[in-house]
């Protein structure tokens, strides 16, 4: 193979070579910019909250395969494995606490429909004033509209 490059060659790529074809900035990246984060494909974002009622399921389903399992590899070297009484006991405690979940979550609800009773007590001369004021906004500018 011949290194030297042939003369042609060179004439013809520096005639069409006019700069530097490619650049790398080397600058930092900034940590936070204006711009909002956009949702990724896959799973969508999710609140706070559910993040970690996913997190403490998670770890209560760890909880209840390992207490499961040692029990029954407890009841299975012993020779008391009798599926009636396994049935009994993975059942009952569903049995006990689904209906007192139920119960709780209806009374929270109920609570939560209730209306707040305010108590004020003056003394003397009042004069109370109450409004609401409702906007809405539209269009391409933004327009508010106060009602």
């Amino acid at each position: 193979m011949n290194s030297i490059p042939d003369p042609q060659l060179v004439a013809d790529v520096e005639a069409i070579y006019h700069g530097p074809t490619s650049h790398r900035d080397r600058s930092p990246l900034p940590a936070v910019g204006p711009t909002p984060p956009v949702p990724q494909p896959g799973r969508p974002p999710m609140s706070q909250k559910a993040t970690d009622t996913g997190a403490l399921m998670l770890c209560g389903s760890v909880a209840a395969l390992s207490v499961g399992g040692a029990t029954s590899l407890i009841l299975v070297a012993s020779d008391y494995a009798d599926p009636v009484v396994i049935g009994m006991i993975c059942a009952a405690p569903v049995a006990i606490a689904a209906p007192i979940f139920a119960i709780a979550r209806m009374l929270r609800s109920a609570k939560a429909v209730m209306p707040e009773t305010h108590n004020h007590h003056y003394n003397g001369p009042v004069s109370q004033q109450s409004h609401t004021v409702s906007t809405q906004t539209r269009g391409f500018f933004a327009k508010t509209i106060t009602k």
